[in-house]
């Protein structure tokens, strides 16, 4: 029974896999200020491209299928992107699936086709090369092409939050910890719109950089970021759906289009961290006096200086390009692009179960597969979802993690008490007393002998 559940939960993840694809080829699509021609020419430009699916495979979309999937979107958001999984049941034996991705193991440069024939040769049967291809896809052993290098021009947005760019800088040690440093820089005004230092370079310390900023500054048009851990999770793909962002990530080994980040980093390791000197990082005692620190000198120094390409401030420019006023998302709105989902299947007992903990759901949703939307900081208010309504809360019925695996706190772990006692030094004390005037060591022994023979 667990391991029809856990296939069932495999699909469902598929599932919601394939919905973010769909999302990211869509997402230009449903910008409400294109023409209905722009939105032509675009579609037949998206349809006319290879692109790589969730599980390796480079496919074609058609017309069709984008304008399906984009009206979609518009009448039931992201959950109408998100297919019905499938029930198969699998026909292919599993130790053949095994031996086939041994040989592919053992030569990479084997090809599906390759694998098929040597399994023919040897078994006498085998899967077709679709079938071998999906599931050496699955196991993360189709290696993609090598990119071409190209000549890329100079870019700049035409206005402010039209693209912000986001990386992550390491940072010092405080408090005996590494730092890292989330931050967004506004494409065309190169004002920082977002930052955080925090103990960990994951999705987290990523939020809390992004929110305040969407919060502060506005929702951009785009979001273009890299290929790192944080960067493609698909909690930050699930927050720009919500809010209607184009999320791109730049291609492996083509970071060209983030080099305004990562000149301000420059900047930043040359006016503020080369002031962060071992005796500086020792009188800063937590993690808030460092953005505090930092948080003042992007608004003192980096904001109000004249820039070199822009001729003007960034903060002047940012300002001088944003509409007004500047239309902010609402609280809810932001609450929801920042919660986190998972897909589960409720048992006939109407309970579902996230990260050892299990909760009660409505007994109607018995064997449904629902969507668990939560705060990851708060295990015990979990939302009931299934195709895109809300269907009630999750009762609470064995709680044994109240946080998300991944959401990890930033407060150091405390020392232990000190009692003030050194053992050892109070031992050297002693000894020392005792040898002041040296050790008559044959009075000892004279004493030792006296006893024992009197």
């Amino acid at each position: 029974m667990a391991s029809l559940e856990e296939e069932d939960r495999r699909r469902a993840e598929k599932a919601r896999q394939v919905a973010l694809f769909r999302y990211s080829l869509i997402q230009d699509l449903l910008d409400p200020t294109l023409s209905t021609r722009q939105r032509g020419a675009l579609c037949r430009r998206i349809a006319a491209a290879e692109h790589t699916d969730p599980f390796g495979r480079q496919v074609r979309v058609s017309r069709n299928t984008l304008d399906r999937w984009a009206r979609y979107y518009r009448t039931g958001g992201f959950a109408a992107l998100v297919p019905e999984p499938r029930k198969a049941v699998p026909r292919t034996p599993p130790e053949v699936l095994e031996l086939a991705v041994a040989l592919k193991k053992e030569k990479p440069e084997r090809t599906a086709a390759q694998v098929r024939r040597i399994l023919r040769q040897t078994q006498g049967w085998s899967p077709t090369d679709r079938t071998l291809q999906r599931h050496f896809a699955e196991a993360g052993l189709n290696v993609p092409p090598a990119t071409q290098t190209g000549t890329f021009g100079r870019f700049e947005a035409t206005r402010a939050n039209e693209l912000w760019t986001g990386d992550a800088l390491h940072g010092p040690k405080i408090a005996g910890r590494k730092t890292y440093l989330f931050a967004f820089i506004d494409d065309h005004s190169r004002a920082i719109v977002g930052h955080r230092f925090g103990y960990s370079e994951d999705t987290v310390r990523l939020a809390a950089a992004l929110r305040p900023a969407l919060a502060a500054r506005g929702v951009p048009e785009s979001i273009y970021v890299d290929n790192g851990s944080a960067f493609v999770d698909t909690w930050l793909l699930r927050a720009c759906a919500s809010l209607a962002i184009r999320l791109t990530h730049s291609r492996p080994g083509r970071p060209q289009g983030r080099g305004k980040i990562e000149r301000f980093f420059r900047t930043v390791r040359d006016q503020f961290l080369v002031e962060l000197d071992d005796a500086a990082t020792e009188r800063i005692a937590s993690l808030a006096e460092l953005n505090r620190l930092f948080t003042a000198w992007v608004e003192t120094v980096y904001h109000r200086t004249v820039h070199s390409e822009t001729t003007q401030a960034p903060i002047e420019r940012w300002l001088a390009s944003i509409p007004r006023p500047l239309p902010l998302p609402s609280p809810a709105d932001l609450r929801e692009a920042f919660l986190w989902s998972e897909t589960r299947t409720v048992t006939k007992t109407a309970t579902v179960s996230l990260h050892g903990n299990t909760y009660q759901v409505d007994p109607a949703l018995a064997r449904m597969k629902v969507e668990l939307v939560f705060d990851p900081f708060d295990l015990a208010d979990i939302e009931v979802r299934h195709r895109g309504r809300t269907l009630g809360k999750a009762v609470a019925h064995t709680v044994g993690r109240h946080t998300h695996p991944k959401a990890t706190a930033e407060i150091p772990a405390q020392p232990k008490p000190d009692t003030g006692i050194d053992y050892l030094r109070i031992l050297g004390a002693e000894h020392d007393a005792r040898t002041a005037h040296g050790i008559n060591y044959a009075s000892l022994l004279e004493d030792h002998t006296r006893e024992n023979h009197p």
